[in-house]
């Protein structure tokens, strides 16, 4: 049982991001080498909300 909640086009578009990522072909909004792992992350869950794919909700952190 997966607990994912991303649309299976939406886990490929992270994947492509990622492969980018390990390659050291992505590149930031800034243009700059990304070098982090979660920004990689981050960057593809947005591409993918961008094309209209199914990506949940950011959860709320608590205080």
């Amino acid at each position: 049982m997966s607990k994912t909640k991303y649309s299976e086009k939406a886990q490929k578009k992270v994947g492509k991001v990622m492969k980018e990522f390990k390659e050291g072909k992505l590149k930031s909004s800034s243009g700059d080498k990304v070098t982090n792992k979660k920004q990689a992350v981050a960057i593809g869950i947005s591409e993918a909300k961008e094309a209209g794919l199914k990506v949940p909700k950011q959860k709320k952190k608590k205080d």
